[in-house]
């Protein structure tokens, strides 16, 4: 029987080591549907660790990751890495990732048929990059291999959307393009999380930000959650010089 539930990812306590030294200690937070959440904070603080670890290719040592309701589905959950961790030297087409999407939520073996081709369609028309279906990935700009996988995501039809530093090696109008395309996901009521080293304009790009340093240094709506404190504590006492220049909005008020 289908699971009507909301879908939702709870971390309770979570530990993970990685090489024998702990990435993530006593982690602990909460996020529901129709929420666009921007997990922030330096180099090494752990951003890819939690997404290794609530998608499941990281293990946990302490605590737990828990996925909720429709999340728990096959292919619910969709996870794009750091580029750098992508083989862009293998030769796809845009149509033939985003139908990747498609397998995964179907099943390896399993032949688009007409309904998969229309989705992808769908989905490339959505990201802006339907013309483009059939250049090479590697013929692409930055944020147009971005929208890609954003749209193979949506052709999983995943109700979670994890992208690990989306922005990275985007310029400023890609990356409000990447972010209007998740916002309209959000407003369908999808979970998404962007790890992200971009401090610009966080209360107009996200609802919420979880800012990590190896553990939870704050949780909750941009201009609440980004305190002088916490500025510190993320980036050391030159955060709170750093700040000024990347703030927009009354953010890092304390």
């Amino acid at each position: 029987m289908r699971d009507t539930a909301e879908p939702g990812i709870v971390c309770e306590g979570l530990c993970v080591v990685r090489g024998g030294h702990t990435a993530l200690t006593d982690v602990s937070f909460s996020v529901g549907p129709g929420t666009l959440t921007g997990v922030l904070g330096p180099n090494g603080a752990g951003k890819s660790t939690l997404f290794g670890a609530i998608a499941g290719t990281l293990p946990v040592a302490q605590g737990s990751v828990k996925l909720l309701g429709a999340a728990t589905e096959r292919g619910a959950l969709a996870y794009v890495p750091q580029r750098d961790s992508i083989n862009w030297a293998f030769p796809a087409t845009v149509m033939d990732v985003v139908t990747m999407g498609r397998t995964w939520r179907l099943g390896l073996f399993r032949q688009p048929g007409r309904r998969d081709r229309d989705t992808v369609r769908t989905c490339l028309e959505r990201v802006g990059l339907w013309e483009q279906r059939s250049a090479l990935v590697t013929e692409l700009s930055g944020g147009q291999r971005q929208r890609v996988f954003i749209a193979r995501a949506l052709a999983q039809e995943a109700c979670c959307v994890l992208l690990d530093e989306a922005f990275s090696g985007v310029d400023v109008g890609a990356q409000e393009g990447i972010v209007e395309v998740l916002q309209t996901l959000r407003d369908e009521g999808k979970i998404v999380l962007l790890a992200t080293h971009d401090l610009t304009n966080l209360s107009q790009r996200f609802d919420r930000v979880l800012c990590i340093n190896h553990h939870v240094c704050a949780y909750g709506p941009p201009n609440e959650a980004f305190t002088t404190e916490v500025l510190e504590e993320l980036y050391g006492s030159h955060g709170i010089e750093f700040a000024p220049n990347h703030f927009t909005t009354d953010v890092g008020a304390s």
